[in-house]
């Protein structure tokens, strides 16, 4: 029997969780964790953490002060489990704000240290719309390194491999939920998935022109898209997700190598290159912006929980 489909996909590319669970990050054992307003909202709501982040809260000068010292105290307990990096996030609020960015992010990157933990563990999760891709030139100019997410097309991809920024974050599911939404008879299952297309488009361009810029799958829907991307750099995958993988004993076949990248001409892009770019995708613009959304809307509810825990 094969091993199952999570120890040979581990093989191919760096496995990360996309969870605030502990549990499943010790579960999992991925290399990385990531984080995100959601995230942080869900594991802020286990029994057994609320007396400790209630603590946080009352020490904390006011509610953003709170949101960011619960932040790190996950990002932090999550450290001690992954040998890799920790992913933590900016407030969605300043995803249109480079320098209210750059101020939060250094802010974080202190506290981390606080707790012992250096700049070379931590990314530091930014959307990437234009001023937010600014505030990660910045960032990895001053030795942070950062995480872009909310990434639905290839302006944006571009974009970020020309600011040098450590990692992005392309997202296969939400792609491919637009995508059914508007075509809903189509057949996207396998390679004809969007949003494992976009991955591949942003994966070949970066191999084929050198850049170093890490590409992280994810966002994933099902254990398909996962497969179909088995070889990129990193994938960062919900707990049910995992679990599916490690039950399955099926041969993984790597789809993604460095080898095969096709090349294709480097498009540097300035800013009107790219509001323009991003206003002819009618897909990437209207998920970016549902995207700041709705985790704005958990950070509110986040906040919601902390203020009570203050009291």
């Amino acid at each position: 029997m094969a091993e199952d489909l999570l120890s040979q996909l581990k093989t191919m590319s760096t496995v990360v969780a996309d969870t605030g669970d502990i549990d499943a990050i010790r579960r999992f054992q991925p290399t990385d964790a990531t984080t995100n307003p959601s995230l942080i909202l869900q594991a802020a709501q286990h029994e057994d953490r609320r007396k400790r982040l209630g603590d946080i809260a009352r020490q904390a000068t006011d509610i953003d002060d709170a949101l960011d010292a619960v932040a790190v105290e996950i990002g932090s307990e999550i450290s001690g489990l992954v040998p890799g990096y920790v992913s933590t996030e900016v407030s969605a609020r300043l995803s249109f704000d480079t320098e209210a960015t750059l101020a939060r992010a250094r802010s974080l990157v202190e506290r981390y240290d606080r707790h012992g933990i250096g700049p070379e563990r931590i990314l530091i999760k930014v959307a990437s719309t234009w001023e937010g891709i600014r505030a990660a030139r910045q960032l990895e100019r001053e030795g942070i390194h950062c995480n872009l997410t909310l990434l639905f097309s290839f302006a944006q991809a571009q974009a970020c491999a020309d600011a040098g920024v450590t990692l992005v974050s392309p997202f296969v599911g939400r792609i491919l939920d637009w995508n059914r939404t508007k075509w809903p008879d189509a057949d996207f299952s396998g390679d004809n998935d969007p949003g494992v297309k976009s991955v591949k488009r942003i994966y070949e361009h970066y191999k084929g022109h050198g850049y170093k810029t890490i590409v992280m799958g994810a966002s994933f829907r099902n254990v398909g898209e996962i497969l179909a991307l088995a070889g990129c750099d990193r994938l960062t995958i919900s707990p049910a997700l995992l679990g599916e993988l490690a039950e399955s004993h099926e041969r993984l076949e790597r789809r993604l190598s460095p080898a095969g990248a096709e090349t294709s001409p480097p498009e540097p892009q300035d800013e009107a290159e790219f509001r323009w770019a991003m206003n002819e995708d009618a897909m990437a613009t209207e998920k970016l912006a549902e995207g700041i959304r709705k985790f704005a809307d958990d950070q509110r509810k986040l906040e919601k929980l902390l203020g009570q825990l203050r009291q």
